[in-house]
């Protein structure tokens, strides 16, 4: 896909109709000179990064080692059902009574 992109970029006048169709937009004739201009310069420096020497380099997600930092998962006391309906709107048999949204 980066051949793809490189060679794209290398063409002044790539297909910008076509890239918005396939992302589903309008555009303007002004748009459209200024998102190809912009497009251009992303994929002149996707060819950037490509040209780097990356040997050797292990690929990762993230800059640093994530570690789940999970809480220990101890049951405690929940709300006291009074305060939990204290704003519900209306309530029956302690739980809040919604409007039916399914017919």
């Amino acid at each position: 896909m980066l051949s793809a992109l490189s060679a794209m970029s290398q063409a002044p006048d790539f297909n910008i109709d076509y890239v918005a169709n396939l992302s589903r937009l309008s555009l303007t004739p002004e748009e459209k000179e200024k998102f190809s201009r912009q497009l251009g310069d992303v994929l002149h420096h996707i060819e950037q990064l490509a040209k780097v020497d990356v040997t050797g380099v292990e690929p990762t997600a993230h800059a640093f080692p994530v570690e789940n930092v999970w809480a220990e998962d101890v049951a405690r006391p929940g709300l006291p059902v009074a305060d939990a309906l204290r704003n519900a709107p209306t309530q029956r048999e302690n739980m809040i009574s919604v409007p039916k949204v399914v017919e």
